[in-house]
């Protein structure tokens, strides 16, 4: 077998440049044209799907089965439950993970891959509903569909027109409007969404809430109002946040002092121990409710250039944090 001969000349940078515009070109025009395309036949599919009882199964071969796999994954991340099923799989054994509630998505450019096909006639005996996307309408995948969704390219980005690229990117993006009306239909939100993503980024900033994060109990920093600076210096270093919150004989929240506090007092050049606390606190302090979101905090600290809050729950003061705990928690 004779090896493919690599060229070791310098490729010319405005000849990649214009090949890469190029494939994007036809990508991007593939795209437009299945947008041109939509028909009734998208909204049944959508309409089916928002009304199963079961899951979407998502099959397809080759190129074709990256993007099913894909698809599974987009729809069950906003709402839909769904999964991937390999077509040679399902052929011995994994068909039994259908069932009649589910409907079957399949995908095949040519809509007569064999390993697809040869599945019709048990997804048929099950009774369960079909959509096909496929770039060929009378193909056997396509006639065999409740509904065929029309995913064809007029040419494949590759320069021989033979490796899968405009008909792949255009099968995905047909999957994505799919996933993305059927959340619109169920009113899937940003907390819909964390729950999904848990382990994410915007999991946290959605799942997080204040409660979960500040410091409580113990570990809350306070002094009662007639408490000396110098001994109030002692439970600020104590608890580690940088701040403590100063309370009158019933527990009720009268202040805040924290470092910026200590500067300015020590600016007027006051005796630590024998200045009461009362006269260098911040008064009526900047709070957050403990069922807020920790991304609120994030917000309120960033605006208003603060370090710490204090945290209330129906007026009590239950807690404190800072912004280490925000970081440690992965909201900022």
């Amino acid at each position: 077998m004779t090896e493919p001969q690599i060229s070791s000349a310098e490729p010319d940078i405005q000849t990649v440049l214009a090949s890469a515009r190029n494939v994007l070109k036809i990508e991007a025009d593939a795209i437009l044209n299945v947008a041109m395309r939509l028909d009734p036949l998208f909204v049944r599919a959508h309409t089916m799907i928002l009304s199963c009882k079961g899951r979407v199964v998502v099959s397809g071969m080759g190129k074709s089965g990256h993007i099913a796999r894909k698809i599974a994954a987009t729809l069950a991340s906003t709402g839909t439950p769904a999964f991937f099923v390999h077509p040679a799989e399902a052929a011995h054994g994994d068909l039994g993970m259908i069932t009649a509630d589910d409907i079957w998505l399949a995908l095949s450019n040519s809509g007569e891959v064999e390993e697809l096909t040869s599945l019709l006639p048990a997804i048929k005996r099950k009774g369960i509903a079909i959509i096909a996307m496929t770039g060929n309408a009378s193909s056997t995948l396509a006639k065999a569909a409740t509904v065929h969704l029309d995913a064809k390219v007029d040419q494949e980005a590759c320069p021989l027109n033979l490796a899968p690229t405009a008909s792949t990117t255009a099968a995905l993006a047909l999957g994505d409007a799919l996933a993305v009306t059927l959340l619109e239909s169920r009113g899937f939100g940003r907390e819909d969404f964390a729950l999904s993503h848990p382990g994410g980024s915007l999991g946290r900033k959605l799942l997080v809430h204040v409660r979960d994060i500040m410091h409580s109990g113990d570990e809350l920093p306070i002094v009662p109002v007639g408490t000396s600076v110098k001994d109030a210096l002692f439970e600020v270093s104590r608890k580690g946040l940088g701040m403590t919150a100063v309370v009158d004989a019933n527990g009720n929240l009268v202040g805040l002092f924290t470092d910026g506090d200590l500067r300015r007092a020590l600016d007027r050049d006051i005796n630590l121990s024998t200045t009461l606390i009362e006269s260098v606190m911040t008064r009526n302090p900047l709070c957050i409710d403990a069922s807020h979101l920790a991304a609120e905090a994030v917000q309120i600290m960033e605006t208003r250039k603060k370090n710490g809050l204090l945290v209330l729950d129906h007026g009590k003061l239950v807690g404190a944090l800072n912004m280490h705990d925000l970081l440690r928690a992965g909201v900022v």
